[in-house]
């Protein structure tokens, strides 16, 4: 799964998607190409095709990138390759966003963690004493959103950001990025009152932000006001339907067929992937914190955000879902589309409401 840590998951669903433009029909595609089909076989693995037009309930901006074509064809890429075209990618949408959204950026380290401070260009006197704490996307292995993530909420909410640099795998597997997020709060808790706190993070970060949350409900320590968990999940151990049925980009784009025997990846290491820490889900989330959770109905983490926000409701947790028509996994990082500006803002104004109190 790209996006999370290289996970992969198992599931009982096989699929063959038709992405159809707007007019298909009167571009001479067959009859046969148009029709839907499914095919159930004897151990419950659907092989299906639908035909899905773009959808007009998404911008006009939202809809030219649901009809944009990728290949289905893999593109091996080392590790490397991956980071530095990651590093370069959230480097030039940090200077699109900071363009729409003017904020201050800086480097600094925290409790020996080196961190991105991004602070909006003025403070309400009444927010000066708030902070947000962010834990990028990247798949575990890189950093997709310290920059993408952080700049939109601090203009909004004007509130600074702390974007925590954790340490990445597979040079340092799980606990190691949630040891250096708890490093950081735990410093911030000396100078930050909890309630006046928030943690939050998208793909990779929306997982790590559960489990900090859990760590620090283990450890006994104060929990803060609120958190976000945008596109993510809870359980390394099983997976939902969507990672089979989406890409990274929804339905185009190379796809592997679910696996059965692949779900922690080099993130989990040797941990139990049943693990109250590593998978939230099996943790007890009795007074967690109010929680926003944020997901799109092409995310490849669909099913993993909803099933975790189930476990927080059946915990009586303050637990709100939103979930956006159409889009693919963390839209909310490219700044082309309307959409994303309204996640931001319901980012920011959640924050914004739990941190006043």
């Amino acid at each position: 799964m790209r996006g999370c840590g290289g996970v992969r998951v198992s599931s009982a669903l096989a699929l063959a998607l038709l992405l159809a433009g707007p007019g298909m029909a009167g571009q001479g595609a067959s009859e046969e190409k148009r029709m839907n089909s499914s095919k159930i076989a004897a151990d419950g693995t659907a092989y299906v095709t639908r035909v899905i037009p773009v959808p007009t309930t998404v911008s006009v901006e939202a809809q030219k990138m649901l009809a944009r074509v990728e290949s289905d064809v893999a593109v091996p890429q080392t590790l490397e390759e991956r980071r530095i075209g990651t590093d370069k990618w959230q480097a030039g949408v940090g200077e699109a966003f900071k363009k729409m959204y003017p904020v201050n950026v800086a480097a600094d380290t925290i409790a020996g963690v080196p961190v991105r401070v991004i602070t909006p260009l003025s403070i309400a006197s009444e927010r000066r004493d708030r902070v947000l704490i962010n834990l990028h996307g990247g798949g575990f292995n890189s950093d997709s959103g310290s920059l993408s993530e952080t700049i939109p909420v601090a203009n909004l909410s004007g509130i600074k950001v702390i974007a925590v640099l954790y340490r990445l795998a597979p040079e340092h597997p799980f606990p190691a990025g949630l040891d250096d997020a708890v490093a950081v709060y735990k410093e911030l808790l000396k100078t930050y009152k909890p309630s006046h706190i928030g943690i939050y993070g998208t793909s990779a970060g929306a997982i790590l932000t559960a489990e900090v949350t859990v760590e620090l409900k283990q450890l006994g320590l104060p929990l803060p006001a609120a958190t976000g968990i945008f596109s993510g999940m809870g359980d390394f151990s099983r997976t939902g339907d969507s990672v089979a049925l989406y890409a990274l980009n929804g339905f185009s784009g190379h796809l592997d067929p679910p696996k059965a025997d692949s779900h922690g990846g080099e993130y989990a290491g040797s941990t139990d992937l049943q693990n109250p820490v590593l998978s939230p889900v099996y943790a007890d989330a009795t007074g967690f914190p109010p929680t926003l959770f944020i997901t799109s109905g092409r995310d490849l983490l669909l099913s993993g955000t909803t099933i975790l926000h189930r476990v927080y409701l059946r915990a009586v947790v303050d637990a709100q879902l939103v979930v956006f028509e159409a889009l693919p996994h963390a839209f909310w990082n490219n700044p082309d589309l309307p959409e994303s500006r309204e996640a931001s803002e319901i980012m920011a104004g959640f924050f914004g409401k739990h941190l006043e109190k």
